[in-house]
């Protein structure tokens, strides 16, 4: 095995496989440690921008091999039962990240990448490199990537700041069978959170939702929470209770940050949800994965290449990057999570939209991106 790896990614999530196929793609040896096995379900919205499609053929993913949804129409609905619908600009799919991630690690295996499936118990940088510890190695590599997700151990051994803060957020996510349209996401808000509705391959329904832990744990379990909470938006209500659970219970992850985070810490690059995180309600994290992984391994290659001759610039020059694709949205999602989880604020947007149709496209814009180019 390759233990002075020219790249090491710790996190095998989009950002990181997409990351690692990026770059040996590009000749250069890449180890990959992630702590799960493939496949395997994770909390996610899985709609995803058709943003992020030249980008994953360019990656030879082509993910129309995985059947999946292809979707055109967003739904917004409030507490009380108003409902908008919107064009989405650009449309999306829906696909699970069961499906996704494993396609990707294939990928990323076929592509002479050395994954390893393992924990990273410490990061340290000296004398210009990386030494990263697992319980039975110690590997070492000039630049590495950070996608290790929302919230991780390693977040605690590099001492950012988010991870000292207490987060309100919980987030529930389940896959369902039942009738709802195919070309549709849907965006249901409850007193405390909003829940994302779509189909994903096999005409399976993925219901995500994001609570605030202080109203969750008044109760005893989920599906007390659901009938107290989320049925009182009767679109939500309806779904629910025409929708059949596939999984043994939901799955649950707690202390979400939307706190904003760094893109360059302790001479890491983070990637995807490492570097930040879009509010679900946005519903194109995933694409913003991916775009991240992009970015990040284009200046790894010029800098391995000569092009950027430090590693300052390396991370100055990704550092704007990250701000200049992501900068606007993030703030646009923190700003359309506080309205939106405001009772009286929603109603109030509920009446603009109605008066002027095109407000809703526009904003779906100013959270999304335009196509990628591939040079």
């Amino acid at each position: 095995m390759e233990t002075n790896p020219d790249v090491i990614v710790i996190g095998g999530g989009l950002a990181g496989l997409a990351a690692a196929i990026h770059l040996s793609q590009n000749g250069l040896k890449v180890i990959l440690i992630e702590k799960s096995h493939y496949p395997k379900h994770k909390v996610c919205g899985e709609y995803i921008s058709n943003e992020i499609l030249p980008y994953l053929q360019w990656l030879g993913a082509d993910v129309s091999e995985l059947n999946p949804t292809h979707i055109s129409k967003f739904e917004f609905t409030s507490s009380n039962g108003k409902a908008a619908v919107a064009k989405l600009p650009l449309g999306g799919f829906g696909i699970s990240r069961y499906t996704l991630d494993n396609f990707l690690y294939q990928k990323a295996l076929a592509n002479n990448c050395t994954i390893i499936k393992e924990n990273v118990t410490d990061v340290s940088f000296s004398n210009d490199v990386f030494t990263i510890t697992t319980p039975s190695q110690i590997l070492s590599a000039k630049i590495v990537l950070g996608a290790f997700g929302k919230r991780s151990n390693i977040d605690q051994v590099l001492a950012r700041d988010f991870i000292h803060k207490k987060s309100p957020w919980l987030a529930v996510k389940a896959h369902y069978s039942g009738d709802i349209d195919n070309d549709l996401v849907a965006l249901h808000n409850f007193k405390g959170g909003y829940c994302g509705v779509s189909k994903v391959e096999n005409n399976i329904i993925n219901i995500c939702y994001l609570a605030d832990y202080a109203t969750f744990k008044q109760y005893k379990n989920i599906e007390d929470y659901q009938q107290n909470i989320l049925y009182k938006n009767k679109h939500l209500k309806s779904v629910f209770e025409n929708s059949k659970l596939l999984f043994d219970k939901p799955i649950t992850i707690s202390q979400i940050s939307f706190d904003k985070k760094q893109p360059v810490e302790n001479h890491l690059l983070m990637i995807g949800d490492t570097a930040g995180l879009i509010h679900p309600l946005c519903g194109n994290g995933m694409a913003m994965a991916i775009h991240s992984a992009k970015i990040a391994s284009e200046l790894i290659i010029d800098y391995y290449s000569g092009k950027l001759m430090s590693r300052e610039l390396l991370e100055r020059t990704y550092r704007n990057q990250w701000n200049k694709h992501f900068g606007k949205r993030l703030f646009m999602g923190r700003i359309l999570a506080k309205i939106l989880t405001n009772k009286t604020i929603t109603n109030v947007l509920f009446a603009i939209v109605a008066s002027f149709p095109g407000l809703m496209p526009a904003i779906i814009k100013q959270t999304h991106g335009k196509p990628i180019a591939i040079n």
